[in-house]
């Protein structure tokens, strides 16, 4: 194969690839009522605690908007809220609930054991070096910019 059937072989198995093991992943996060974006807003302050409303959006490579969207939605579902900063009235922070925290506790253990599920046709060894060489390529995507 040329240089360019393999790029394009690997572009078409990495993309089917991401998107079975995201529609498994996202199949179990709409069993509990979260869209993607929730359950990754709820992620991030689950495991970083609260966190300023401005920078969640680069932190889950979701947009301004779809985060404000995301953060109205959960808030009336009760599980995050909004908490001003008191040094800084121009920052806000979401933080997690105690029930959005009870919610996860349940649920993540749950999902990961999908997103385990899904990356077991590799060995340890081989997700070493999956992780390894796609880390390289998206590095080296970047640098084409």
């Amino acid at each position: 194969m040329s240089e360019l059937d393999l790029s394009l072989k690997l572009f078409v198995v990495l993309s089917k690839a991401q998107k079975v093991i995201m529609d498994r992943s996202v199949k179990d996060m709409k069993r509990h009522n979260l869209s993607p974006s929730e359950f990754a807003v709820l992620e991030l302050l689950y495991h970083k605690g609260k966190f300023p409303l401005q920078q969640i959006g680069d932190k889950i490579l979701v947009t301004s908007g779809s985060i404000t969207y995301n953060i109205d939605k959960l808030e009336k579902k009760g599980l995050l809220k909004r908490v001003p900063c008191p040094e800084d009235r121009r920052v806000t922070y979401a933080q997690i609930t105690e029930e959005g925290t009870e919610l996860f506790n349940v649920i993540f253990p749950e999902h990961t054991k999908v997103v385990e599920s899904s990356m077991s046709g590799l060995t340890a060894e081989e997700k070493i070096q999956a992780i390894e060489l796609i880390k390289k390529l998206g590095l080296g995507a970047q640098k084409q910019d």
